[in-house]
């Protein structure tokens, strides 16, 4: 245990499903700890809602300190229809924009990846689908949701103008394909640069720097230009010619949804957001499902907690590099998956459906059986 010093967690369990789903991701942190050489210290906060609710505020100066100095945070779900009427700045969500904003964490990971036991799920054909895994690098802390000027004006004719600026640098894009190029290496070989070159400036120099970049430092690596539009579509129409896509912050977002539900449920898929490493090679990281909160299942113990236990899977991988631990809960969840349990979201005829609680049994079981 000593080899290996404690690593700092700080818990971000947030709103609604957010603690549901949390609570079964830390019983595979202690597990973790009881049967593996790996000892965390854990720091659990508030966020979103939750923390507005106690503290007034989105995100309190103190959450920010601590997730900076932590290890890695770890996050379950935000928002919901309770705050809806707060002011843009008191919302949930400004609390989470802010912590990945403060932090950096620009590049976010969405692995794409269907699970043979699920394939009935998905909308689309089995043949379409299967094997499918596609990693997602979308810039997260510039373009559209950041720029300026933004906001709603009063014109003099008493009618309303709302702005939304679309901006980046050189630097903000160079940094994020380097994260794309390198994940490809280690993957396929392979990247799609998704933009809109054809109308938008910020698509334009986005080209142009990716292009670059590859000419300088990544020629071993596949490199394929394709506009947004086209990217969605051939999302569903064949989406295992795609191995990773790295693309801007409001194309990631859109895209990576759609693509969410090729597996068949939102349910299912984890994420990542990343800073760049210092000099000693740590770097900030953030892990949460990419799904929301489910405000409509909240506290009847149905949601589905797998997505937040492959997000700490995610964190065991590329915050501690144990890659064998990674693997082994990606696995247990496969084979768990494959014994026929389902919760409500992914539940399909002649499977077993089960709670959340229960598909965490279920889980720590499997982690048992194929740990000797």
């Amino acid at each position: 245990m000593a080899a290996n010093a404690n690593k700092k967690l700080v818990v971000l369990p947030g709103d609604y499903a957010g603690p549901e789903v949390m609570d079964q991701a830390l019983r595979v942190v202690h597990w973790m700890e009881k049967r593996r050489a790996v000892a965390f210290d854990l720091d659990e906060r508030s966020i979103g809602g939750a923390s507005y609710d106690e503290f007034g505020t989105p995100l309190t100066d103190e959450t920010l300190a601590a997730a900076k100095a932590s290890d890695a945070v770890l996050l379950g779900a935000i928002g919901g229809p309770k705050y809806d009427g707060l002011p843009r700045e008191s919302r949930p969500e400004a609390g989470l924009l802010k912590l990945r904003k403060e932090m950096d964490l620009f590049a976010n990971l969405r692995p794409v990846v269907t699970f043979d036991a699920l394939l009935d799920a998905s909308s689309l054909k089995p043949e379409i689908v299967q094997g499918l895994d596609i990693m997602f690098v979308r810039e997260l802390t510039s373009g559209i949701y950041f720029g300026e000027p933004r906001g709603i004006e009063t014109l003099p004719d008493g009618t309303r103008r709302a702005v939304d600026t679309q901006v980046y640098t050189e630097g903000e894009i160079r940094r994020v394909a380097e994260v794309a190029f390198d994940l490809a290496r280690k993957r396929s070989n392979k990247v799609h640069s998704v933009e809109k070159e054809n109308v938008m400036a910020t698509g334009r120099l986005w080209r142009e720097v990716v292009t670059d970049l590859h000419k300088e430092k990544y020629q071993d690596v596949e490199l394929d230009h394709m506009y947004a539009d086209n990217c969605g579509m051939q999302l569903v129409r064949n989406p295992k010619q795609f191995d990773v896509i790295v693309t801007d912050n409001l194309f990631g977002d859109l895209l990576s949804d759609c693509a969410s539900m090729l597996p068949g449920s939102l349910g299912m898929l984890p994420s990542a957001s990343l800073g760049a490493p210092d000099e000693t090679g740590r770097r900030l990281a953030m892990y949460e499902p990419i799904h929301g909160s489910a405000p409509d299942i909240a506290g009847k113990g149905v949601v589905n907690p797998l997505a937040a236990i492959l997000s700490f899977a995610m964190l065991l991988r590329y915050s501690f590099d144990m890659e064998d631990e990674a693997a082994l809960i990606e696995q247990a969840v496969q084979d768990v998956l494959g014994g026929g349990i389902r919760t409500a979201d992914i539940m399909s005829q002649g499977m077993a459906k089960v709670s959340t609680g229960v598909m965490g049994d279920a889980l720590l079981k499997q982690l048992d059986k194929l740990s000797g």
